[in-house]
């Protein structure tokens, strides 16, 4: 009678054991997910489209990266345009032009110099901008415009890309 007993708390044990081992797995799993879906959340690099497929634009945009992302209400985020050019660019103007659901909301202008280093020499440049959304900005998908103009407001380039504003509102953190 005494072997069934000592047979049943081993049993017992090894069960236990194997359910502690399970548990710490699945943890361990759901931490590593969870650290990539925070690595992912914390900046993007969104598809760009050229306003004009055929167009042989000055400027040419590889891709622009959004921090954070989505974009929380009241908070900053930056925009970050990988671009090239070809010809040396002494200064001109972004116009940005940005649409919620197909419906134009905002615009602004910005001095290039402003944005990125002047002179632009020929070869690779950023071109970074940053700005506080306010805490009343409805969540959603958005759609930005943006086109660049040298000091002779020749038009350099001419892209879009999509991008989100998180559900998320700051508000309380202010």
């Amino acid at each position: 009678m005494h072997r069934p007993a000592v047979w049943a708390r081993a049993k017992n044990s090894f069960i236990s054991e194997s359910m502690e081992a399970v548990q710490c797995k699945l943890l361990a799993l759901f931490l590593l997910s969870l650290s990539m879906l925070v690595s992912f959340s914390l900046a993007t690099t969104t598809d760009v489209k050229y306003c004009d497929k055929k167009a042989d634009y000055d400027v040419k945009v590889s891709g622009v990266e959004i921090v954070p992302y989505p974009i929380a209400r009241g908070k900053t985020a930056t925009f970050s345009i990988s671009a090239s050019t070809g010809k040396n660019i002494s200064g001109g103007k972004m116009v940005i032009d940005v649409s919620y659901f197909g419906w134009h909301i905002h615009s602004e202008t910005h001095d290039l110099c402003g944005e990125t280093s002047c002179p632009v020499s020929t070869g690779d440049f950023i071109v970074a901008h940053s700005q506080e959304l306010p805490g009343f900005t409805p969540p959603g998908s958005y759609s930005l415009t943006m086109k660049m103009y040298d000091a002779d407001q020749n038009q350099l380039t001419c892209i879009g890309f999509d991008f989100d504003i998180g559900f998320a509102s700051s508000v309380a953190d202010s």
